[in-house]
């Protein structure tokens, strides 16, 4: 089965910069085969979508709170997916998510539609 595992996450300040990787193993397909997706949830609040990417890697959705600020990228080669974070913000702190759609290879941007979740990595920005 598919397992996820995050990395990356840390202390930071505002306006610094991050990079989260998620590395996914197991499963009998590439994760090519998967669309893929960062979530966050901050204390307190529901978990959100941050972006997700299809498969191929053409497609990609972005929050509108992070669109120009995070970049959400995919090496099939290496089972990796990557969200890269600059200009992060106190508002941006939360446990940051990888979760991978096992039945669809778009773009899917609905957190229940996804079937596996990594455990997480906190990313903490200070002011």
């Amino acid at each position: 089965q598919v397992q996820l595992v995050e990395s990356g996450g840390g202390l930071v300040q505002a306006g610094g910069s991050l990079r989260l990787s998620c590395a996914a193993s197991g499963g009998t397909f590439s994760i090519s085969s998967y669309a893929m997706g960062w979530f966050r949830q901050a204390p307190g609040k529901e978990r959100e979508v941050v972006a997700t990417i299809s498969g191929s890697g053409r497609s990609i959705y972005y929050a509108g709170s992070v669109k120009g600020r995070f970049t959400i990228s995919r090496e099939n080669a290496k089972n990796m997916v990557y969200l890269q974070m600059n200009s992060l913000k106190p508002e941006d702190t939360a446990y940051y998510y990888c979760a991978a759609d096992l039945h669809r290879v778009g773009l899917v941007t609905i957190s229940v539609e996804y079937d596996v979740w990594g455990q997480g990595t906190q990313v903490t920005v200070s002011s």
